[in-house]
Order: structure tokens, then C-alpha cells, then sequence
């Protein structure tokens, strides 16, 4: 089961995550509690930043592992078994050189696993116009990314003031 929860800065979406791969090691009814949990963000930078992912740490149960993707997240997601949170695609597309990143790589590397994953990612179309060329990159390579990732999805949810809304296939699909 691959399902994918969406949502604009400070939404709720991560906890959304947390929650939905908490149930899912329930319903697998292996014991463990265990989810790897792969960030992609895993510097700070600023005591903002840092303190957002100091709070993301506090709130996984002590049975979770935590990989820090800094580099290929189709590798570290073909790495692990189980049920695995990828929070979230942002960072991962911010640090890639030039934000080139591979989403066919990434779907394919989600489809041939073995376990549930599930994968957070920012929305971004309702933003304003981003005002540089970098913001515009960003904006456009994140949202095709969402949408390939959506594509191959089971479930897509779109997270907002905390509230989860599922999003039905588009026409065609």
C-alpha cells in the first residue's frame, strides 16, 4: 500500500503520516510497533528548522528507526522492509543538484516494495508566484513529482488546517 498525504506548511500532514503508519503496523499485527521512518530534511540550518525537527523526533515512538536520506531516497527506500514514512519529498528535491531528481526511480522503487510506505510531500500550486527562477524550479519540479507519485499511489490525502480531505483519481485514470 503506498499512500501519499499532501498539505501546505504547518497543515497537520506529518502527524497525518505518523498516525496512518502507526495503524498500518497495527493492522499488520507483527508486534514490533517498528516503521522506518526516512527524513530528508536533516539539518537545521536555523534554530527554527531545527527546533521543527527536534519536535518530528520527539513525537516517533522510541521503536522507530530513523534514516537520514541524504542522498539517493529511491536507495534508502529499496534498502528497508516494513512499513516506511518518507517525510518528506520537499527537502529531497530542494537538496538534489539543480533539483533534478528521478521520479521515475522513486515510483518504481515505491511499487517494488514489500511493505506499506507512506510519503509526505508539500502541496505547492496554491501558492503565490514564486518571484526567482530557483522558486519556479522548485514549484514545478515538486508538483510533477506529487503528481507522479500520486499516480502510482493507492491513496492520496490532502491535509489541511489539520483535517484530511482523500483525493478521488482524476479523469482517466
Amino acid at each position: 500500500m503506498i499512500t501519499l498525504v499532501l498539505g501546505g506548511a504547518r497543515s497537520g500532514k506529518s502527524e497525518v503520516a505518523e498516525a496512518i503508519a502507526e495503524d498500518l503496523v497495527a493492522a499488520a499485527g507483527d508486534g514490533t510497533g517498528s516503521v522506518t521512518y526516512l527524513a530528508t530534511l536533516v539539518e537545521g540550518g536555523d534554530g527554527d528548522l531545527t527546533a521543527r525537527i527536534d519536535a518530528h523526533r520527539a513525537r516517533r515512538p522510541p521503536q522507530w528507526t530513523t534514516v537520514e536520506v541524504e542522498g539517493s531516497l529511491p536507495g534508502a527506500l529499496r534498502a528497508v522492509g516494513g512499513t516506511a514514512l518518507v517525510d518528506s519529498l520537499g527537502p529531497w528535491v530542494a537538496a538534489a543538484p539543480g533539483m533534478a531528481v528521478d521520479a521515475a526511480d522513486l515510483c518504481a522503487a515505491l511499487c517494488e516494495r514489500h511493505g506499506d510506505t507512506v510519503v509526505v510531500s508539500e502541496e505547492v500550486g496554491w501558492g503565490v508566484h514564486p518571484a526567482s527562477e530557483a522558486g519556479r524550479a522548485f514549484r514545478d519540479t515538486l508538483g510533477a513529482l506529487n503528481q507522479a507519485v500520486a499516480a502510482v499511489a493507492d491513496e492520496v490525502l490532502l491535509v489541511v488546517a489539520g483535517r484530511t480531505l482523500r483525493l478521488e483519481t482524476g479523469p482517466g485514470r
